[in-house]
């Protein structure tokens, strides 16, 4: 078996401690020149990790194989990133992959059975065949648990190094790598001092833009716009703006939903994380994936500044936008920037002050496709309620339902397909 220290590509992995110990015992175990009692005890130490990792991820079945798989699925090297969506490349780099899938193959291969031999355990049946407590885990959902045990039966059933590196590879087409690959949402965080992160949002709302009732129109125009971006077509950033609780949220978390396999990934960003863009940016251009920035509920008080740094990086920078990344933005206002009746007043008394003015309404027009989101009439909200209440199966007369639906939002926020989500949600907690 060749050493895990000849990987040339394959290196740097999440958890590498817990890889190099387990390989470093495979290695070793039998050396005289090592205290058996310590390699006993570093090896109990990794297997004790590797249960950890099995809870908190959900893995099953063999836990060294999910293991590897866990490691290959979220390593960014040269080959891995450069398969993502585009997937088999040519080139000599297929040469050092081959190289390093040998030994990870190996590894893959290795017998436990020769471990609980030597060491005589009577519970290694547990790591080789495990079985979940609870089938889902708290870092990955379900659908990432199921793709990553996927691959680690397709590592099982290949015969050859070849057959191999094709299952990595055929992984990273059809889902990336890395967090960004594995994952639909990202928000962004500071760690002290260190560099923006952009971490994974693990659970986002599983909505489908057919679950909004309605708005046909402005769904079509949002829908027409990502197609073109995620076809590489030339598209523009999208702001939806209108009344309170008419979808506009809904509507952006489900292009993500509808969009993943295509590879788009959406990341939110906060009014106060703004003066990050720079640095997110920085790190998603030269990957292969198309990147919504989202901005929830975007609006500027007079006093805000903010505004400025978002200017920049829509249009005006030094640096171009990238190619692969789009602003979407929600707004309960056209008008992003409040304006007063100092502004206008100013533009009376003189007209260069008017330049401030033209500034704030500016950042509306960077924005090159504008949707509209009313709130519904009574029509269209007893529509929505209806479709609503069949979809949940309320077992209701519809008289009846609509009855308490008029109830409903004349105290709860008035015409809206919040509103009447809310009042479905209240009659199915009565149930």
């Amino acid at each position: 078996m060749k050493s895990p220290k000849n990987l040339i590509l394959y290196k740097d992995f999440e958890n590498g401690k817990l890889f190099y110990n387990m390989t470093w015992i495979m290695e070793n175990y039998e050396n005289e020149y090592y205290n058996k009692e310590d390699v006993e005890s570093l090896l109990y130490e990794s297997l004790n990790q590797l249960m950890e990792l099995a809870v908190s991820h959900g893995f099953e079945g063999n836990l060294w194989h999910s293991f590897l798989a866990f490691l290959l699925v979220n390593n960014e090297n040269a080959y891995s990133k450069t398969c993502e969506i585009r997937g088999k490349v040519e080139g000599s780099v297929n040469q050092i992959v081959l190289h390093d899938f040998e030994i990870i193959k190996s590894l893959f291969d290795f017998d436990f059975g020769k471990l609980a031999s030597y060491f005589e355990m009577d519970c290694m049946d547990a790591i080789t065949d495990y079985q979940s407590m609870t089938g889902s885990g708290k870092i990955f959902n379900k659908r990432i648990k199921e793709r990553i045990n996927e691959l680690k039966l397709k590592l099982e059933a290949s015969t050859d190094v070849s057959g191999f590196k094709d299952a990595v590879t055929a992984f990273y087409k059809d889902f990336g790598v890395g967090k960004l690959g594995l994952h639909k949402a990202f928000r962004i965080q500071h760690r002290e001092k260190e560099e923006v992160e952009i971490v994974p949002i693990t659970n986002i709302a599983h909505v489908k833009l057919d679950d909004l009732v309605g708005y046909e129109l402005a769904k079509q125009k949002l829908i027409d716009n990502t197609e073109a971006f995620v076809n590489g077509k030339q598209a523009n950033n999208c702001l939806l703006y209108g009344d309170a609780g008419t979808g506009k949220s809904t509507s952006i978390k489900a292009i993500a939903n509808q969009y993943y396999d295509r590879g788009l990934r959406l990341i939110e960003v906060y009014k106060h994380q703004f003066c990050d863009l720079n640095d997110v940016i920085a790190q998603i251009k030269n990957r292969n994936y198309k990147f919504i920035i989202y901005m929830d509920d975007l609006s500027f008080e007079e006093f805000e500044i903010e505004y400025k740094y978002l200017k920049a990086v829509i249009e005006g920078g030094l640096e171009k936008k990238p190619d692969n990344v789009l602003i979407y933005a929600t707004s309960n206002r056209r008008h992003l920037i409040r304006e007063t009746f100092s502004d206008k007043e100013e533009v009376r008394e003189d007209m260069h002050t008017s330049d401030t003015v033209q500034e704030k309404l500016s950042l509306y027009a960077r924005f090159g496709v504008s949707i509209y989101f009313g709130a519904p009439n009574k029509k269209e909200f007893q529509n929505i309620v209806k479709v609503l209440a069949e979809k949940y199966q309320v077992s209701m007369d519809e008289d009846t339902l609509l009855a308490e639906a008029n109830k409903w939002e004349l105290s709860h926020g008035g015409l809206s397909g919040r509103t009447a989500q809310q009042f479905i949600n209240y009659l199915l907690g009565k149930e």
